[in-house]
């Protein structure tokens, strides 16, 4: 048994590798991809024109669109474990910090362990909530994607992404419904006492359960899908403010297709900060709005080095406040869960 387990660390441990590999040369590409044909002494003037009051717009919005997710994570894990909101915060910034370093999206881990480790969860059961928390921002960013490219019309590559995309969040949600009630199927004593036989795999299965299982409150699920779209609010503004700041007006509809596709891209392999992924996916975008290349180069560059230093100056604080070894957190009042 003990072998079994050790084979399937290591086993997923090659995957992880596997993965930064083909993120990293995925990044690689798209950078190269991006910049090919493109007057980079162009893009410099663009941005080193930039309005600072514009940008101080945008920088103000992505901390807006933090500060919900943090809240909408707390109110997620309310129903295992209540956790302060101020430590929710830091436990997530610290999470977008180590993606900003780290390829192949192992923030969500790190930021996992450092609740669990902290708030004295299994970190297994907080894994179930961000599962059910990347479930419930899918689902929300198709929404908005999909209601866009109606709005403007949109065709070619950016609209079929969009409705590859919402397949996949069809097949997330059927897929989250069925491990949430996996255990009252037809059969699922059967496959328990199977499992059984391996303790430590019961076990982990049990606690994931546990995280996964909060999506089957209604509460709960409403709150996060509410703050999922003031998250994403914040989010279409700071890119519309990142717009007006280089001299494009974007439309709602139209900051709207780029903050949701973007976000879409995001979900393919990269390297640490989704560099490429996030640039190549703005551009195409953009230009199918009739931009040019080159101010289409610089919005993506404005936006995705704002989204880095927000988010890694924030888990930067985050870290030094926290530190790296284990603390006990002292005991929560009803003013800090609140």
């Amino acid at each position: 048994m003990i072998g079994s387990v050790g084979g399937g660390r290591l086993g997923m441990n090659r995957g992880l590798v596997i993965r930064a590999i083909v993120g990293i040369a995925i990044s690689i590409v798209t950078v190269l991809v991006i910049v090919r044909g493109v007057d980079l002494a162009q893009v410099a003037d663009i941005l080193r024109t930039a309005q600072p009051a514009w940008i101080a717009v945008m920088l103000v919005a992505l901390c807006g669109d933090l500060a919900f997710r943090a809240l909408r994570w707390q109110r997620l894990l309310a129903p295992i474990h209540p956790v302060p909101y101020f430590h929710t915060l830091q436990y997530l910034l610290i999470g977008y910090l180590a993606n900003n370093i780290l390829p192949a999206r192992l923030g969500e881990l790190v930021r996992c362990h450092y609740l669990g480790d902290r708030e004295g969860v299994s970190r297994t059961t907080v894994l179930g909530t961000v599962v059910v928390e990347r479930v419930i921002d899918t689902v929300v960013v198709v929404g908005i994607a999909s209601l866009s490219i109606l709005v403007l019309h949109v065709r070619g590559v950016v609209a079929s992404a969009v409705l590859f995309g919402l397949a996949i969040t069809a097949l997330l949600v059927v897929i989250l419904a069925v491990l949430i009630v996996a255990h009252r199927l037809p059969g699922a004593d059967r496959l328990a006492r199977f499992a059984e036989r391996w303790p430590t795999v019961a076990d982990l299965a049990r606690k994931l359960h546990g995280g996964l299982a909060v999506a089957s409150r209604p509460r709960t699920l409403a709150e996060a899908l509410v703050l999922s779209l003031l998250a994403w609010s914040c989010t279409v503004v700071g890119f519309a403010a990142a717009g007006q700041a280089i001299g494009l007006q974007l439309s709602t509809a139209e900051a709207s297709l780029l903050a949701s596709g973007v976000a879409l891209a995001t979900a393919i392999p990269s390297g640490p900060g989704n560099l490429g992924t996030f640039d190549l996916a703005a551009v195409a975008i953009a230009t199918s709005f009739g931009v040019d290349q080159e101010t289409a180069v610089a919005l993506a560059i404005l936006t995705h080095s704002a989204v880095l230093i927000v988010s890694s100056l924030g888990g930067g604080i985050a870290l030094v406040h926290l530190g790296w070894a284990h603390r006990t957190p002292a005991p929560i009042s009803e003013a800090e869960i609140g």
